[in-house]
């Protein structure tokens, strides 16, 4: 269980982290596992190609296919309902960090209802 939790967590992370990248222009799977590596995710072609195509079902990505070196090369960008998303995301991500990474010296109200109702 611990593991599964792990790895879905990880792999929420990793679509926001991808969805981060496709608003700042044309991504493309390879380009995107390498640099997901250098954030200490290790992700396979089978686990991010799938995220990438649930992403542009989703309405988040667009596609488009170029030739590159005699290959079809499929690159992705975010759609304005992607870019809407990660704006949400981010501002989600922001208060969840600030609360999770605090050093609090007192008690957050979510403990404190937990005793009061003890």
């Amino acid at each position: 269980m611990r593991n599964e939790l792990t790895h879905d967590v990880f792999r929420a992370f990793a679509r926001v982290h991808v969805l981060h990248h496709a608003a700042e222009g044309w991504i493309f799977g390879l380009e995107m596992i390498e640099e997901l590596r250098r954030h200490g995710y290790r992700l396979s072609p089978g686990t991010l190609y799938p995220l990438l195509h649930g992403l542009e079902q989703a309405g988040c990505l667009r596609a488009s296919k170029k030739v590159v070196n005699g290959r079809l090369r499929k690159y992705y960008r975010a759609t304005p309902a992607g870019r809407r998303l990660l704006a949400r995301l981010r501002a989600r991500l922001r208060e969840l960090a600030e609360e999770v990474l605090q050093r609090r010296t007192r008690p957050s109200r979510a403990s404190s209802r937990a005793r009061t109702r003890s």
